[in-house]
């Protein structure tokens, strides 16, 4: 009868995850959680490594990383249409993965009937896994359904090896429900790099994949 307990205590200590092979898992770290972004470990294993050998870097610290990416959205239109910073909201909610936040005008323009703080885009940043997330769909699925589409331009940096890069249109993500928009609304892309330089910028994106024209 003893032995029947204990066989009862122990499968029970099982199933409410208070077994041995629960013990070793940290506290709030899911499966999901755990699992590097596949442009996280592309950068360490391959990116990196290939930077190093291309620029000669003596310490691992030199080598460029991409430190944030920055989502922004500016839509003049919402000083006729307050609504459109809503759908705006929702958008880059769902192409990045994180709430974006409203920005407002900084100074009244008396010509655009512009008044200071009234909304006039939405923005996100995004780092660490959201970030590599974003950066692996925005190369791997939206830009190839860009209509025409050639690739990016070579010399939108900014002289410190950040990038910019302009979109004409939210559609091209697959986050974004086509029926449900109501304006095709452009937005710009920014890379913000640990590069000193625009050639180490631009070794690192397009190492990442960023798909550079040519010329």
């Amino acid at each position: 009868m003893a032995d029947e307990k204990k066989e009862k205590k122990q499968k029970k200590g099982r199933s409410d995850g208070s077994g041995s092979s629960a013990a070793f898992r940290p506290s709030g770290t899911s499966t999901t959680e755990a699992i590097s972004p596949r442009f996280a470990t592309k950068y360490t294993k391959d990116v990196a490594l290939a930077l190093i050998k291309q620029f000669g870097y003596k310490n691992p610290m030199q080598v460029p990383r991409l430190a944030k990416i920055v989502v922004n959205m500016g839509l003049g239109a919402a000083v006729a249409n307050p609504k459109i910073i809503d759908t705006a909201v929702e958008e880059l909610k769902a192409m990045s993965g994180q709430k974006p936040v409203v920005t407002r005008a900084k100074k009244a323009i008396a010509n655009f009937k512009l008044r200071a703080g009234i909304p006039i885009g939405a923005m996100v940043t995004l780092r660490r896994a959201r970030m590599w997330e974003f950066l692996d769909r925005l190369v791997a699925v939206a830009l190839p359904r860009t209509r025409d589409f050639k690739g990016v331009s070579r010399k939108a940096f900014d002289g410190k090896g950040n990038y910019t890069l302009g979109l004409r249109e939210q559609i091209i993500f697959p986050e974004i429900n086509y029926d449900k928009i109501d304006a095709i609304k452009g937005l710009n892309i920014s890379f913000v790099t640990t590069a000193k330089t625009d050639e180490e910028g631009r070794a690192l994106l397009q190492r990442l994949g960023m798909p550079f024209r040519a010329s």
